[in-house]
């Protein structure tokens, strides 16, 4: 945290180390991820005075694993992004059948990026289960950024 400079609530919610009471995030980049995984998990309808904010990520579960499908989750997620959050730059949607091995949690880096995977409901159901893989670029101002998030739907 430089200076004490937060920009927001750190999604998922945790408990602050610092005395807060809630882990904040310190960078764009980090309210950007949490911005992200927010509007992706959050269903729509679920929000008052937002109804339109969220996907429909949920009402895939248990669908088929084909392309009509994929596409439809690939068209829901950059339809929310581009309404939510102009500044993000969503550069490819990879979805595929998860498999039995991708049941646990991971942390990895790659190159600057850290690869978090969160999980839905049902993940040891690797049948129904697909592996939503999003890139994106973060455009603010002269410099951007990139990053990716990893869902298991």
């Amino acid at each position: 945290m430089a200076d004490g400079k937060t920009f927001g609530v750190a999604f998922p919610f945790n408990d602050s180390q610092v005395g807060k009471y809630l882990k904040l995030t310190d960078t764009s980049d980090d309210e950007i991820r949490s911005d992200l995984i927010h509007l992706l998990l959050t269903r729509k309808g679920s929000r008052y005075f937002l109804p339109d904010f969220g996907t429909k990520l949920y009402e895939f579960i248990f669908d088929p694993l084909d392309n009509p499908t994929f596409n439809n989750i690939e068209a829901d997620i950059r339809d929310a992004c581009e309404k939510f959050i102009p500044n993000l730059k969503i550069t490819d949607v990879k979805i595929t059948a998860a498999s039995s091995e991708e049941e646990t949690f991971v942390v990895t880096t790659e190159g600057d990026a850290t690869n978090r995977e969160f999980s839905m409901p049902n993940l040891n159901q690797s049948e129904y289960t697909a592996k939503v893989r999003i890139e994106y670029v973060v455009t603010d101002g002269v410099f951007g950024s990139k990053d990716f998030v990893v869902l298991n739907i």
